[in-house]
């Protein structure tokens, strides 16, 4: 059972938490780059309960920083974004990427100091087509992890974006949880309208996978394996990777390049960043949503593309679905009821957005009973808090894949078929040499 003790440390990722200082040692997605444009308007972010602005200046270099100016504490926001880098609007004191002051029009020459001022502001880097910063106390930034991700060119580089009003442990939580996915996603499916073989027939033939769960280099990774036919296994594998990454199985392990964040804003509010290889699809069912045809129990083709609110200038007011708790995610009872669709809402990322979201902003854990198929979940919340507790009582504790960006290859999760009996650790090598020409990296416990 989680504590409440231990529910506050998991959930608050503020400055000055433990939850917060962990995740600071790592980079953070934050935006996409097309969001900051060159001499464009600055962009409000919540990053880990930080305000902040970014800006890209004239040589097209991004600059994230603290919202307020060191001067006066004006919101940079209202700033002018000119000349190579933004101006205060309130005295004119002017900051280039870094956050170095390079003017102070204000002040006569004798009386300018403004070598001796500098905003606040985090390195940035710019991969597969997204804004990283890092927010950690190092001089020196640590390496840039070496994700699979690198190995496509960005054309072929997929990047989606929702935001979640609720706790980021809940929306990871969620994707760690595959035993959901036979009720809330395919509840409605009869298996006898599947073809025997297709991925999403073994998933609603047997909504009662066992589990086998591994600790990683990285984190953790879980097997949920059902029968696939009198000799074989097919086993459905995923990954939690620290400190707020999952890598799930939403295709053929042969397919999948992927990585996806639920990166906290603050406390209430969640970032979902999805990297991965475009042209994939977003589920397991490639064949069936190519041909965009009805699946049935499901309706409608799976999934429905996801609708956004038009973007405001506020700092919660971007990647915001139509479906939201103040329209009870659009459910249509009927639907429910007749069971077209099992849950009665429309599209996998908005069915998972909405039952994460009615557990609260912020889920009280000391309320819940976990079961068997609940493992990975429990497994992950135990990892952070021994991580957290390493970090407290040593600023300097070797973290998972910080300082080793090598240690990220050999992680790739989705769906295969594998002899019965083989161990899983076995099978898992077997397909990742066979589909990603990798081998896996393994802890030493």
């Amino acid at each position: 059972m989680t504590t409440a003790r231990e529910n506050e440390i998991l959930t608050r990722v503020g400055p000055g938490t433990p939850m917060g200082a962990l995740m600071r040692q790592y980079w953070v997605p934050v935006a996409r780059s097309d969001e900051v444009q060159a001499d464009g308007d600055p962009v409000r972010l919540m990053a880990l309960g930080e305000q902040l602005i970014a800006f890209r200046d004239t040589a097209g270099r991004i600059g994230v920083m603290d919202h307020r100016c060191p001067h006066r504490c004006a919101s940079l926001f209202f700033g002018r974004n000119e000349e190579h880098g933004l101006r205060c609007i309130y005295h004119g004191w002017k900051y280039d990427v870094e956050g170095n002051c390079v003017d102070m029009p204000n002040l006569p020459p004798h009386q300018d100091f403004k070598s001796k001022v500098k905003a606040k502001a985090y390195k940035a880097v710019e991969r597969y087509g997204v804004i990283w910063i890092y927010m950690g106390e190092r001089a020196a930034a640590p390496p840039f992890p070496d994700f699979e991700l690198n190995d496509l060119e960005p054309e072929n580089t997929l990047v989606r974006i929702i935001q979640q009003e609720y706790n980021w442990l809940q929306g990871l939580e969620n994707d760690l949880d595959t035993s959901h996915f036979g009720f809330l996603h395919l509840g409605g499916i009869d298996p006898a309208t599947m073809t025997k073989g297709e991925t999403l027939y073994y998933l609603a033939s047997d909504r009662a996978p066992q589990f086998h769960i591994e600790d990683t280099p990285l984190g953790l990774m879980y097997g949920a394996y059902r029968p696939a036919d009198a000799a074989n296994t097919h086993w459905r594998l995923a990954h939690f990777i620290a400190p707020f990454w999952c890598i799930p199985p939403a295709a053929m392990l042969a397919d999948q390049i992927m990585m996806k964040g639920y990166i906290p804003m603050d406390d209430t509010h969640t970032l979902v960043i999805t990297i991965q290889r475009a042209g994939i699809g977003r589920t397991v069912q490639q064949s069936r949503l190519a041909s965009g045809a009805p699946i049935p129990g499901l309706g409608t083709p799976f999934p429905t593309p996801e609708q956004y609110r038009p973007n405001t200038t506020d700092w919660f007011g971007r990647w915001r679905l139509v479906n939201e708790a103040g329209n009870d995610f659009l459910i249509d009872r009927a639907a429910q009821r007749t069971g077209g669709v099992f849950s009665g809402i429309m599209g996998l990322a908005i069915q998972d957005t909405a039952i994460a979201g009615t557990m609260g902003p912020i889920m009280d854990r000391t309320f819940e009973n976990l079961a068997p198929s609940d493992a990975m979940i429990a497994r992950m919340r135990r990892k952070l808090l021994r991580l957290i507790e390493a970090l407290e009582k040593d600023k300097t504790a070797k973290l998972p894949g910080v300082d080793d960006p090598s240690v990220y290859r050999g992680h790739r999760a989705g769906n295969f078929i594998a002899a019965n009996g083989q161990p899983f650790r076995e099978a898992y090598e077997e397909a990742m040499r066979r589909h990603a020409n990798a081998a896996p990296r393994w802890a030493a416990e």
